[in-house]
């Protein structure tokens, strides 16, 4: 890094904004969120305001992809595909498969004004560009990789699996393809010209603000209110639940020792998850007169997972002394089953 030589700042926006766990990425979240609820006429302005400020998410998040492919090597590919596995089981698979255990005891009403839709909305995905950011700073190149398991749980197909709305049981394999293509692409020209990996190497500090307050203002925060108590219920239970399990995979399974907390920054949920209980209540009518409520929940629980989730990585990552940024990540042995020790970070 280049900090010692970096100009002092007038008012020090960045350092403020790192002090913060996830900051780079939150900060402009919960801005564009604001933006994109009370003033969403300067979203409207056009031309490069509009394509920057509001439209520039899915544009920016596949740059940050592209280059994530680029620090990818053949020689731990393997390790991306073990932690992309080891996070589709742990914040998917097990998580979407005890939520429809609870709705066969408690019925799809759900329990203490939780919805089990909303529930299982909230649990099964994770927001991807939150990962990319998180692991952008405290991790390596194995948890970047790992963003494919978000490509997977993406959308409703795991709710609809799990909760036996089997009407639409269709993998969609274009979409996941379409989502892979920029990875794939950036692990064959890094590894061609490796001096590509270094002129990408700082995409991440420059894309994710960017497309965090583009995602932003996709979140309707009257959406965050209505939901209320039980949509702030509806993203703890969440998050305690797959930070726990996401955890002991990359503990037990992968073994990454005291970098184990990182993916406890997968335990967030994903903004598109709103869109889930609609998408299901059409598919069973079973489901509908749930949907309103569901709905208002889920919105909830993504801000507030995106808040909760990297505030916990963090704080378990500092208490086991796994606190480093991905600078000192990269120096440690990718193979190995456990990161070096990094030091900490503020």
């Amino acid at each position: 890094m280049d900090a010692g030589r970096s100009p002092k700042s007038t008012v020090p926006l960045y350092d403020w904004m790192n002090r913060i766990p996830g900051g780079l990425m939150l900060i402009p979240l919960v801005l564009g969120s604001i933006v994109g609820t009370f003033f969403p006429g300067f979203l409207e302005l056009g031309s490069f305001t509009t394509a920057l400020f509001k439209d520039s998410a899915l544009p920016l998040i596949a740059v940050l992809i592209f280059a994530t492919g680029m620090q990818i090597t053949a020689r731990t590919s393997g390790p991306v595909l073990a932690a992309t596995g080891t996070l589709l089981l742990t914040k998917s698979l097990i998580p979407a498969a005890l939520v429809a255990l609870a709705g066969s005891v408690f019925g799809i009403e759900g329990f203490l004004g939780v919805s089990i839709l909303a529930l299982m909305a909230t649990v099964d995905n994770s927001n991807g560009g939150l990962w990319l950011a998180f692991t952008g700073k405290y991790g390596d190149a194995r948890d970047r990789g790992a963003y494919m398991a978000s490509a997977l749980n993406d959308g409703p197909f795991i709710s609809m699996l799990f909760l036996g709305a089997s009407g639409l049981a269709d993998i969609p394999l274009t979409a996941f393809l379409a989502a892979i293509i920029p990875l794939v692409l950036g692990f064959v020209v890094g590894n061609l010209d490796p001096r590509w990996t270094e002129i990408m190497r700082p995409v991440p500090n420059i894309v994710i603000p960017f497309f965090a307050f583009a995602l932003g203002t996709g979140i309707n925060l009257r959406d965050v209110v209505a939901g209320g108590a039980s949509g702030i219920l509806v993203g703890i239970i969440a998050v305690a639940l797959t930070a726990l399990l996401t955890y002991s995979g990359y503990r037990f399974i992968l073994r990454r020792g005291i970098r184990s907390g990182v993916a406890i920054a997968a335990a967030t949920t994903a903004g598109n998850a709103v869109a889930t209980p609609a998408i299901i209540g059409g598919i069973d009518p079973a489901f509908e007169p749930y949907v309103a409520v569901a709905t208002a929940q889920v919105a909830s629980a993504v801000l507030v997972s995106a808040i909760l989730a990297p505030l916990l990585a963090t704080v378990v990552l500092k208490r086991q002394g796994g606190l480093s940024t991905a600078d000192d990540a990269e120096t440690a042995p990718v193979a190995a089953g456990t990161a070096g020790e990094g030091r900490g970070a503020a």
